[in-house]
């Protein structure tokens, strides 16, 4: 396919035993015409009937048209907020550039991104730079990790006027669900969604699962997909424009769990143990793929990283995602390796060949 650096031959490569599977797999649970598949219609299709206003639908218009996906319904975005939710030193170590944010922005423009997502502090010092050339994500909330002992919870670090301020296209936001603190971070988060669309910005969720009840001697359920879709459905219902959740890695957490409302057929029809099938019961939560579902990168792991990556994308796009969102695993390396990675991730999006499941 024209536009492509990285040939299907390779992507099969670094997919390895698991290429046959992945890109021959035929869905078995939720067919593919139930869902509204990404494609460059489906601003018009999803949001030009919905309550978004012009300004909106003109911030995720830049988004969807910018970078190497540009025009295809298809996102690849680099989130760099690491720095206050794992710590700077342990993000910033393998690399110590990108304790300069200006870095992480050249990298999302030299890596073809459709936007770029860090923090206040971060774009207010280039945004008269750079606002004009890439669309910024703000990241509104934040889990700080300097109080002892660590404590969980997702509190705001700004304004969403402040991003406004900033020339944001979009603001994102995390939500604990599952947490103690996950009915304030709702109420938060919808309250700053809903003040993001009236100054005409898009909003992206970070629907992530957080108790420690989830993880039991056996099993870690934090990323089932019964648990993870419903994250996905509460996020999609307070007006998330986009949905980024983790790839999901097992099943049954209500059922193991004992707690919530559960139906047979969510595991018997709806879901099997297959990758695919798993990834789209999460695009299925939101609103049949209506809400772009975009799957995160994942931690570094050093020399596995481009495989991984590769997978994730191909899961997620053979599922009905909407793309990947992946930092660590570009950033924790030279920056020409971080852009070689992210090409990478695009060109699993551009080559018809890998269609949806």
């Amino acid at each position: 396919m024209e536009n492509t650096i990285n040939s299907m031959a390779m992507i099969e490569k670094y997919l390895g035993r698991e290429s046959e599977d992945l890109l021959n797999y035929k869905a078995t649970c939720i067919p593919k015409e139930r869902l509204t598949v990404p494609g460059p219609a489906t601003l018009d299709e999803v949001f030009g009937i919905s309550d978004r206003n012009v300004q909106v639908l003109k911030s995720l218009s830049s988004l969807y048209h910018h970078g190497r996906l540009s025009d295809t319904g298809y996102l690849s975005i680099l989130p760099v907020d690491q720095g206050i939710e794992h710590t700077a030193g342990s993000s910033f170590a393998p690399n110590p550039d990108y304790f300069d944010p200006e870095n992480i922005i050249k990298l999302a423009i030299e890596g073809g991104c459709n936007g770029v997502v860090t923090t206040f502090g971060g774009l207010s010092l280039h945004a008269r730079k750079y606002a004009h050339k890439i669309p910024f994500i703000v990241k509104i909330n934040h889990n700080e990790l300097l109080t002892y002992p660590n404590k969980y919870d997702q509190v705001m670090f700004g304004s969403v006027e402040e991003a406004w301020n900033l020339g944001a296209t979009a603001v994102g936001a995390t939500i604990y669900f599952g947490s103690q603190e996950s009915n304030r971070q709702i109420v938060e988060v919808a309250e700053a969604f809903e003040r993001a669309h009236e100054l005409g910005m898009a909003t992206v969720l970070w629907c992530y699962t957080r108790n420690n009840n989830f993880k039991t001697k056996e099993q870690d359920y934090h990323t089932a997909a019964d648990l993870t879709g419903q994250a996905n459905h509460l996020g999609v219902t307070i007006k998330a424009d986009l949905i980024k959740q983790k790839l999901p890695e097992t099943n049954g957490g209500f059922t193991a769990l004992k707690f919530g409302k559960t139906h047979p057929d969510m595991y018997k029809k709806l879901t099997s143990e297959h990758p695919v099938d798993l990834c789209r019961y999460q695009v299925a939560n939101c609103y049949m793929g209506k809400i772009g579902l975009i799957n995160s990168g994942g931690a570094s792991s050093g020399a596995d990283d481009f495989s991984l990556a590769v997978r994730t994308a191909v899961i997620n796009k053979r599922a009905g995602g909407t793309g990947l969102i992946s930092g660590r695993k570009a950033f924790q390396r030279p920056m020409e390796e971080g852009i070689k990675l992210l090409n990478l991730i695009q060109d699993v999006y551009l080559h018809k060949e890998i269609m949806v499941a």
